[in-house]
């Protein structure tokens, strides 16, 4: 079991940056696949980043490649998104979720195990 808390959320002007944080409790965190997903209003969950469980490898959808950065400390249980250069269509809650298994690669909500409570990401024109 595991329990995810994001950080970090706020308003920014468009070409402005953020950078949130999702903290984790229990002692495996580095056994887990995490993710950032995020959730526009009326649209369906979308993976956002994946980082892999000893933060080597990465994946990025292609609508924030160059501009987002996935990271994780495993000794501090934490895993940040930095973004950079942000758009209109970057609003949205973003959630920190975790994956069990090697599932979480395919990027598919459903194959997450653990969810956070999201944080509001708005990004103003």
């Amino acid at each position: 079991q595991v329990e995810l808390v994001e950080s970090g959320g706020g308003l920014v002007q468009a070409g402005g940056s953020l950078r949130l944080s999702c903290a984790a409790s229990g002692r495996t965190f580095s056994s887990y696949l995490m993710a950032w997903f995020r959730q526009a209003p009326g649209k369906e969950r979308a993976f956002v980043a994946i980082i892999s469980r000893s933060g080597g490898i990465t994946n990025y959808a292609d609508s924030v490649k160059g501009r987002f950065t996935i990271s994780r400390d495993n000794a501090k249980n934490t895993v940040d998104l930095q973004m950079i250069s942000l758009k209109p269509e970057d609003t949205g809650v973003y959630y920190c979720a975790a994956s069990v298994d090697g599932g979480g690669w395919s990027g598919r909500p459903t194959l997450y195990n653990y969810w956070g409570q999201g944080t509001q990401v708005t990004v103003s024109s």
